[in-house]
């Protein structure tokens, strides 16, 4: 018991009682205030963890299992309420609020392509939000995928021309070989991962790619700039990163066929098997293009034709300890052709391959790949990546034969150690990387006799990154690779990246790193097995280094009718021992290392607007510069710019839902500006080169493509589009030489296939349908 027996006592006691009745007065305001309740759902049910909040009061919180919330002491007066929730678009109201009401308000929301939450794993190499990752993420979904694009018959080479800034590069007017370009430089400075494995080498990323359908695919992750630090050789420019479907959030059965008025026809057959606890996905990708056109009369199809089959399998395998164990494999099966009529007439090709007087181009391409995840049953947080893959190109350009094949083992054990404010990622990796082909970059002089020397290297490597969080904005990633390679030694990688997040709604990353690439050639110049002249390489080639500085700040806001977000991005990459083929000689190529250098460096800016009705709006513009600068006989440095990488480019896209039709339009606009052309002459009637080049600056063009997507129920849907929608047209042909009259098409020693820079394939009419059975919605 306490006494109050003197002064000191009875000044507390007044003080206390003070206290108390400035407590139970603050109470009785706070009894005025007013309440919001009531409940989230979707089409698909309640959703739990939506996020409401009303900003000016600093006031939010979250719905719990059957969607209900509840906010508590809202002052009288008009207030901006914004519901949000991963996936769906916000919804953002003003509510008027009286003195002691109890106010119910039910929201509905319907799914959006704001993907500022989606969880990522390609920046840190662990799961985060896009909004929380130090490293600037960004993401293309499944749903994003089918909305824009037709699904049987797209593949990751369209899909990722979806980002800002990255465009798919022809490199060959006839065989049509492609890449992905990012910021300008070539596609072999892109590494394309599968579930974070780079399971693509140089050999893969020239045929491959086409191989990687829609209908494997859950996402993709971007990320620009060099990112040799996590994922070694090949990521300069920027990682690419398919993650692929969970089998357990598959329809048992689902089927997809499409076909076009170019007389194409694609499809897909996926199963969703269970055995046990276990749950597995087997789905098969077809694609046969068969049709000769020839618009433009160089005498050569206008496009690519090809049989191709992708036959993929992936696996959550069950176990006790609840760790994960995946595990995937994909073949991959191509025929492309190409070339004069009477080459591909009646499937001629199989016969003239290697011809000297027919001329054509037919690769066929045997693809083999498995790769996965295994978490080990420690307390420790270890798990290991790992791929194998098999490569093999049977293929002739005219009549030069070219074959090679690319086996890659790769396995990445990495160690997760959280530690309070600093989150460690230990890495161990090794690569095997055996590479052969039958060119003169596998050549070698022994004993006074030139010899076949296949290139056979094993990498092993180790990383540690550390990601610092100072405090709720501020968030410090550092870290640093160690790989060894036989013929270079120990090369090293750092990188730093830092978020600051000055409000809730605003974050600013700047990143440097480091990247550096192993040359290959027939992977950086087409003209290596394509063209007439003799190579030269004079000497072994070094890797080509890079360093890379970016700045990009990120803002959500609320306006114009809903929320919407606004992105720029400033880059910069310097390249050193920059390797650039030399056609100063005539009827050479002369490969070799020099003092040459290159640099990119852009400007980004993109805006996504979704409106509280359902329309979502999304506009990107990139301008940049690339350029390359050799050492002039002067010792002077010359500079120009990087051919097909264009000045300026833009994506335009919009989608509408009429949800009363469950109805989808989608449309989408790609600006592409003005390129650099390589200098090529066209013959005369004599077969003699004219005294001026073509065009070596490009035209500003743009593509348009609508698409409209029809849900009738649950298990059936339609889906037709028109690509190309102003049947636009390269408006020269991508040949040079083919029509010297003093030889036979394609042979000619003018013959070139380097010009290259838009689409020859017109308008297109296509229409699809996709059926599946016993939907599985993932949880939430």
């Amino acid at each position: 018991m306490v006494s109050i027996n003197n002064f000191q006592d009875m000044s507390l006691l007044r003080k206390l009682a003070s206290v108390i009745g400035f407590l139970a007065f603050a109470m009785g305001l706070s009894g005025q205030s007013a309440v919001i309740e009531g409940y989230i759902f979707s089409g698909e049910g309640p959703m739990e963890l939506a996020s409401i909040a009303i900003p000016i009061l600093g006031k939010g919180t979250s719905s719990d299992d059957r969607g209900y919330f509840r906010l508590t002491e809202i002052q009288e007066g008009v207030h901006e309420i914004i519901v949000s929730f991963l996936g769906y678009k916000s919804v953002i109201r003003k509510i008027k609020v009286k003195e002691n009401e109890v106010l119910e308000w039910n929201v509905e929301l319907t799914p959006s392509h704001d993907l500022l939450d989606e969880i990522v794993v390609t920046g840190t190499m662990k799961p985060t939000y896009v909004s929380q990752s130090p490293v600037k993420v960004e993401v293309i979904t499944a749903r994003q995928l089918d909305t824009y694009l037709p699904p049987a018959g797209s593949s990751i080479v369209e899909n990722v021309q979806l980002v800002n800034g990255i465009q798919e590069v022809i490199s060959c007017g006839v065989c049509y070989t492609n890449s992905i370009s990012i910021n300008g430089l070539e596609g072999a400075y892109t590494a394309v991962l599968m579930d974070g494995s780079p399971i693509y080498g140089n050999l893969a990323s020239v045929y491959g790619l086409n191989g990687i359908p829609n209908m494997i695919i859950d996402r993709f992750e971007v990320i620009k700039g060099p990112s040799s630090t996590l994922y070694g050789s090949e990521a300069v420019a920027g990682v690419i990163n398919i993650i692929t479907k969970d089998p357990a959030d598959q329809s048992a059965v689902s089927i997809d066929l499409m076909g076009t008025t170019h007389r194409e026809s694609f499809g897909n057959i996926a199963f969703a098997p269970k055995i046990g606890a276990s749950s597995g996905f087997i789905g098969l990708n077809y694609a046969y293009v068969n049709d000769f056109d020839d618009f433009n009369n160089d005498q050569f199809g206008d496009a690519i034709l090809l049989d191709r089959y992708s036959l993929f399998t992936k696996w959550n395998i069950h176990r006790r300890s609840g760790k994960k164990f995946s595990l995937a494999g994909k073949y991959y099966y191509e025929d492309r052709r190409n070339g004069v009529e009477e080459y591909l007439l009646n499937r001629n090709y199989r016969q003239l391959r290697g011809s000297e007087s027919v001329y054509g181009e037919s690769i066929y391409t045997n693809r083999a790949e498995l790769f996965g995840t295994y978490e080990f049953n420690t307390s420790a947080n270890i798990k290991v990546d790992f791929s194998l893959s098999h490569h093999d190109q049977d293929s002739y350009y005219g009549s030069d034969s070219y074959q090679a094949n690319q086996k890659i083992g790769f396995a990445n054990l990495l160690w997760n150690i959280n530690g309070g404010k600093h989150d460690l990622l230990l890495g161990l990796t090794t690569r095997y990387n055996a590479y052969d082909d039958n060119s003169i970059a596998t050549e070698v002089l022994r004993n006074g006799q030139i010899v076949n020397s296949p290139n056979n290297q094993f990498i092993p490597g180790l990383f540690i990154q550390d990601e610092f969080t100072i405090d709720d904005g501020i968030t410090v990633l550092s870290g640093i690779r160690m790989d060894h390679y036989p013929s270079h030694g120990v090369i090293l990688a750092p990188r730093l990246s830092t978020k600051y997040k000055p409000s809730e709604w605003t974050t600013l990353r700047m990143n440097f790193g480091t990247g550096f690439r192993i040359v290959n050639l027939f992977t950086e110049d087409h003209a290596f097995v394509t063209g007439q002249r003799e190579v030269v390489i004079r000497e072994e080639l070094n890797p080509e280094r890079s360093v890379n500085t970016s700045i990009n700040v990120n803002h959500v806001y609320s306006g114009l009718g809903g929320t919407g977000t606004i992105d720029v991005e400033a880059y910069f990459t310097h390249f050193s021992n920059k390797i650039v083929p030399q056609y100063d000689q005539p009827g050479k190529i002369i490969y070799q290392n020099s003092e040459g250098y290159a640099r990119t460096r852009g400007l980004g800016i993109s805006v996504n607007q979704n409106f509280a009705f359902p329309l979502g709006i999304n506009l990107d513009f990139n301008l940049q510069s690339a350029r390359e600068f050799q050492e002039s006989t002067a010792g002077l440095k010359e500079g120009r710019n990087i051919e097909f990488a264009p000045r300026w480019s833009g994506i335009v896209s919009a989608n509408y839902h009429i949800k009363s039709q469950d109805l989808t339009l989608a449309y989408t606009a790609r600006v592409t500006g003005s390129m650099a052309l390589p200098e090529v002459y066209d013959l005369d009637e004599t077969g003699n080169p004219l005294p001026f080049s073509r065009p070596l600056k490009s035209d500003p063009f743009s593509l348009h493509n609508l698409q409209i997507n029809k849900d009738f129920n649950d298990q059936f849907s339609l889906y037709l589009g028109i690509q190309n929608l102003t049947n636009f047209r390269q408006d020269t042909s991508p040949l040079i030489g083919y029509n010297d009259p003093s030889a036979a098409s394609g042979f000619s020693q003018y013959f070139d296939t380097s010009y290259a820079y838009a689409p020859n394939h017109g308008r297109e009419l296509y229409v699809g349908i996709k059926w599946q059975l016993q939907v599985k919605r993932p949880g939430r």
